[in-house]
Formats: C-alpha cells, structure tokens, sequence
C-alpha cells in the first residue's frame, strides 16, 4: 500500500528578499536566541527579528509537524531560548511534552491568537457537517485538533496577524530592539500587501468551474475560503497510514463523479499514491505543493512568499487551462 494523501494548492513564483534588519540601526552585540515550532512560523520570526535574532526551527524543512517526534537537541533548544513561537490551534501535538522536558521557563507566543479559525464538523461522526461540508476533520485521519483547522498561514491576512504577534512578542522579549523590530515587520506586512494582490490576479484567471481541487489532508481550507478554490476531500484515507484497495477506489470514483480536473504532490509525503490515481482517473497531475513546511534553500519554497507563489504558479498551469 501507499502512503499519501492528496492535496490543494495556493501561491505564485519568485522571490522577494526580507529586511534583515532595519535601515540605520545596528546590530545588537548579542542576538536573542529563540525558537519557531516550525519552518513557516520560524520564517516570519527570521523576517521580523532580522540580525537581532537567532531562531532554531523544530520542525525543519519538508518536514511533517503532524508525526514529528522531538529530540534531544529540540530540549536543549528550548532551554536556551528567550521566547518560543508556536502556531497553536493543536497543530504541535508534541508541545507540551518537549517544553516540560526541556524544563524551559521561556514566554511562548502563540502566533494565531486574533484569528478566527476554521471550524464546522461534528465530532460524533467522521464527516463533516453544517454549512462547511469541506471543514477540517483532521481526528478522523490521525490528527486531533480538537476540531480546529490550524492551517491558518494558508491565508495571506492570516500570515499578517502572525507577523503582527511575532513582532509583539520578540518586543516584550527584547526592548531594546523595538524600533527595529517594529521597522521591520512593516516593511514585511507591506510585501505580504503585495503578494495577496498578485494571488487574487493569479485566482481570478483560472475559470471559475476548474478551480476544483481534492485533497485528503484539508490544508488548504483558510487559502479555499480567502481565494475561491473549491475543497473536495475524498473520503477515508489517513495522512499517517497506508491507503487501502478500497480507499484508493473511492477516490477514483470520486474524481471521476466530481469531475475533477487535477491533483497533486506535497513536499510533506510520499508521492507515489498521487500517481497512480492521476494514471487511473485521467486527472493532470500538478506539479509539487507546499501546505505544513517550506522546501530546503535549493527548493522553490524556501521562505513563505515563494511558498505562496510556487504553489499558485503550480495551481494556474493545472488548472488555468
């Protein structure tokens, strides 16, 4: 069997480069040692915090927050930090157990307080239900959110409340450096201004009956809802085991029934199952997709504004045609 789930889309191509640190001021003779839960997060603090920062990232890379299992080096990180950044909304399963082991007396920031999330299923029932028949069922497929969508970065106006408690949060920790960390979360937020205008443009080329897409593991329900993309889920396949014959069969009848026109890869999990069902359902196959974690620094997706425009750029050549 194959383990994999399927995904949506959302972003563009090319890259913006982020204020280090703001014009005219200097460099503090020690940096604040802090920590991100994970890749995405930890690149809003890496904008935010400039040279004045030095940010461990738990979760790394292409890496899986879902299943992640922390290590010793995570304990000793947290440890040492002055402040930690986590996403919240149960996307780190795993928190509250490194930050004990850790022993860490570090403030933690939680950087999707004032937004609102996704909701909208029962949790009697492994189907969602009310007016979102497309919410966030996470629990039914191995990942217990209470309920709760926590992809909320998916959304650009989401990513700007990150920054805005990220900016907050390394002021309470380092005084000193307000104006520069205050300098440059605005240069950033005025970036995030630019990318959610060429999103829109990107969205709106796509015919409105193409943008369709089915996804197993719902990533991209804020990213859905803010830009217009239908989220299909297929029903029954886990994120975190093997898929079944018959899973795989329903998706297939599924894609058919549904009619949807594409499918695709996210950098996250094992390809091979998206394959197979574009080569049995005659769907195109989208290129690679970024949803819990950023590419390498040799990827596409290295920061979140090439995250959001790689994955809008492999979304439009899917879909715009």
């Amino acid at each position: 069997m194959l383990n994999r789930r399927l995904v949506l889309a959302a972003g563009l191509g090319a890259v913006l480069a982020g204020p280090a640190l703001a014009q005219g001021t200097a460099a503090p003779a020690r940096t604040l040692p802090v920590v991100a839960s994970f890749s995405i997060l930890g690149d809003f603090v890496k904008e935010v915090g400039g040279d004045r920062v030095q940010v461990t990232t738990i979760v790394g890379p292409n890496g899986d927050a879902h299943v992640y299992q922390p290590t010793p080096a995570d304990a000793k990180a947290m440890a040492a930090a002055r402040v930690v950044f986590v996403n919240g909304l149960g996307f780190e399963g795993w928190l509250d157990r490194l930050a004990k082991a850790s022993g860490t007396k570090a403030p933690v920031v939680v950087a999707t307080n004032g937004i609102t999330p996704r909701t909208g299923f029962e949790d009697d029932d492994d189907k969602p239900k009310g007016k979102d028949k497309h919410a966030h069922k996470e629990e039914a497929h191995g990942h217990d959110h209470g309920g709760i969508d926590p992809h909320a970065w998916q959304s650009i106006a989401n990513a700007k409340v990150y920054v805005a408690n990220v900016r907050d949060g390394l002021i309470a920790a380092d005084p000193d450096g307000r104006d520069a960390y205050t300098a440059n979360a605005a240069a950033y937020l005025a970036r995030l201004d630019t990318l959610e205008t060429e999103v829109k443009v990107a969205i709106a080329r796509i015919p409105a009956g193409q943008r369709r897409i089915i996804t197993s593991h719902d990533a991209f329900g804020y990213f859905g809802e803010a830009y217009g993309v239908v989220l299909v889920a297929p029903e029954g396949v886990s994120t975190e085991s093997e898929a079944s014959a018959r899973d795989v069969a329903r998706i297939i009848r599924q894609i058919k029934a549904q009619k949807i026109p594409a499918v695709f890869m996210e950098n996250v999990t094992d390809p091979r199952l998206m394959q197979r069902i574009a080569r049995e359902t005659g769907a195109k196959i989208g290129g690679e997709l970024y949803s819990d974690a950023l590419s390498d620094d040799k990827g596409p997706a290295s920061t979140y504004i090439d995250m959001m425009r790689s994955n809008v750029r492999e979304l439009s050549a899917a879909l715009a045609s």
